[in-house]
């Protein structure tokens, strides 16, 4: 847990105030939503596994898989091909592949503790759940300036409406993936511990 506190520590102004994490958790996200897993009544930790066919250790590989791509194409991030390819990944990952079997499930669970919560009702809502959709569906490219994303999905609760467009800068994509990833890796390591 220390790493990926250490990790996200650099997001805690963030976590604070984007998030709405308390203080002392957005210092130690890791810690605090590991807590915050353990002690999950039984039925709602049976959910989160229920909610998907694959297995946990199945998903934490994929995980550790992705990190390992990562960390070995990131020498290489100055070539454009590769950076375009590492977006794709990062985005599948850390939007599509575990909104819902991990964020959804426990962003609607009142039993969720707070911390948790709040990091997965964050990551199951616009301007994220938005971003999902457009990947999900290749309504997006990158800004002009290469330094953000430009995306395209409907308003929740206003589907007649049309598409709107958003904008995300590629600080705020970074702060969106790695409060993704650090919040799977948690929920899948504790559950899978027991």
């Amino acid at each position: 847990m220390k790493r990926l506190d250490a990790q996200m520590h650099r997001w805690a102004p963030l976590l604070r105030d984007d998030v709405g994490v308390p203080i002392e958790a957005s210092n130690a996200l890791a810690t605090a939503t590991d807590a915050d897993v353990r002690i999950l009544p039984r039925e709602v930790r049976d959910a989160v596994v229920a909610s998907t066919p694959v297995a946990l250790r199945h998903r934490l590989d994929e995980l550790r898989a992705y990190e390992a791509f990562m960390e070995t194409t990131r020498s290489l991030e100055k070539r454009p091909d590769v950076t375009r390819a590492r977006v794709i990944v990062q985005s599948y990952i850390c939007f599509v592949y575990l909104k819902d079997a991990c964020f959804e499930v426990l962003a609607r669970e009142p039993q969720t503790g707070c911390t948790l919560r709040s990091c997965c009702r964050y990551l199951s809502n616009d301007p994220v759940r938005a971003f999902r959709n457009a990947f999900a569906h290749g309504n997006w490219q990158y800004r002009q300036d290469f330094k953000g994303l430009i995306f395209w999905d409907r308003k929740r609760g206003e589907p007649s409406k049309g598409l709107a467009t958003y904008e995300v800068s590629q600080e705020e994509l970074h702060f969106w993936q790695a409060l993704a990833r650090c919040t799977a890796y948690v929920v899948y390591m504790a559950l899978e511990g027991g």
